[in-house]
């Protein structure tokens, strides 16, 4: 097969997957009430359900990272399948709360099978800019899979009749499934392009290095910047005037064009420019969401929007060039941590969340205004994530601003 078609069939495959990835975050969430109904689960029940999700995600991308270059991408491309295939045909068949947890558990995992084979895969492919903008392209289907799944379940239910059912629209999670599997099928993957980089002991060696270990610690905070507001945003716009629906979509909507067009932006604004330039819009828009009520939430969705955006694939970029032996471990690594901090900040946003009622309602606050003063409370101290990040991404724009990795490779502005 010409070697231009088998990377984009590679990359097709790649984009698949990961709709897949987020329709299983979007139409999971839309028939949740659905399952509760059925089964007659408690709230804490379903959560522990969607936290399955959360677990298997990072579990899998560490064990993928560790086994890239000796089992190979196109093997855990095909277990993602497995496991993807075996969770919704379980979630579809489930006779209650274990099986729901088990099936859950599964499509967790595929999902971080997806990701530990196919960044390091697009790595491979591509090289300086390109590679950016290709990871970046990658990624825009994980909030453009979410609206679109959103946008799906939304219309199976409002059909009503069989559509409406929540195993239809867990049918549905079989087609992009079925389609990466027969992109990927048959096709030859590339091959690691930095010398070293299939050496765990390398891989490790690498990871332990300033600038990874600063990555980590970066990845920790952009991650909860973006998934935390998200999680919560919906407290605050119960109360507000504004559509939760709308907001969400216009959210992920502008992630998705955003990512489209990564390429311009990583070239004039190089990773570490991106990054702070996205710190300091997240912080904004934050602080936005916890003062305003009514349209200009939506203007507020916006700057959000478009501070998050480039966090997750410009962070896997950077490790990918600035640390390239770590490979694809410490691509994995990074993703990972990303996951665990939004699962580990939880906790913490909800007794946030709890402080802030106990001191309004003491206050004289009641209802609506409470729980909107509660919300609000908590998005202002949310803030701290981006300002953070503020503060880390000025002292790696200048640290960096005269390197570009620490390998042989096609040379980008920072």
């Amino acid at each position: 097969m010409n070697e231009e078609l088998n990377k984009s069939a590679l990359f097709n495959g790649s984009c698949f997957a990961l709709i897949t990835t987020a329709f299983t975050f979007a139409i999971r969430a839309g028939i949740l009430p659905q399952l509760g109904q059925e089964f007659g689960l408690s709230g804490a029940q379903l959560g522990f359900i969607n936290s399955m999700w959360f677990l298997g995600f990072p579990i899998s991308m560490i064990i993928g990272g560790l086994v890239y270059h000796t089992f190979g991408p196109a093997n855990i491309m095909r277990v993602a399948f497995v496991a993807h295939t075996l969770g919704i045909l379980l979630t579809i068949y489930a006779g209650g709360y274990t099986t729901l947890l088990i099936s859950t558990l599964f499509i967790g995992f595929g999902n971080g099978c997806t990701e530990a084979a196919c960044n390091p895969m697009i790595a491979d492919m591509y090289s300086g800019v390109k590679m950016n903008k290709m990871l970046n392209r990658f990624h825009m289907w994980f909030p453009g899979g979410i609206l679109l799944g959103a946008l799906i379940s939304k219309f199976m239910t409002d059909a009503g009749g069989t559509l409406a059912l929540w195993q239809s629209q867990m049918w549905v999670l079989m087609i992009p499934t079925i389609i990466y599997f027969i992109l990927f099928f048959g096709k030859k993957f590339p091959k690691p392009k930095v010398e070293g980089v299939t050496s765990l002991a390398e891989n490790f060696k690498a990871m332990i290095s300033p600038v990874f270990l600063f990555l980590f610690v970066c990845m920790a905070l952009t991650a909860i910047s973006e998934f935390g507001p998200q999680q919560w945003v919906n407290i605050v716009l119960a109360n507000s005037g504004a559509d939760a629906m709308l907001i969400l979509a216009l959210t992920t909507g502008v992630m998705a064009v955003g990512r489209f067009f990564a390429g311009p932006v990583v070239k004039s604004l190089g990773q570490t420019g991106v990054l702070l330039a996205g710190s300091i819009l997240a912080a904004i828009g934050i602080y936005l969401f916890s003062t305003v009520t009514g349209p200009i939430a939506y203007f507020a969705a916006i700057i959000f929007a478009m501070g998050v955006c480039y966090f997750w694939p410009v962070m896997v970029g950077a490790t990918a060039q600035r640390v390239p032996l770590s490979g694809a471990l410490g691509m994995s690594v990074i993703g990972g941590i990303g996951m665990f901090s939004t699962a580990i900040f939880q906790p913490i946003i909800g007794s946030w969340i709890d402080n802030s009622m106990e001191a309004n309602r003491a206050a004289g606050l009641t209802g609506d205004e409470l729980e909107l003063a509660a919300g609000q409370d908590t998005l202002l101290s949310m803030v701290s994530f981006p300002g953070i990040l503020i503060v880390l991404f000025t002292i790696f724009f200048f640290w960096q601003k005269n390197v570009t990795s620490t390998a042989k490779m096609p040379k980008e502005p920072v």
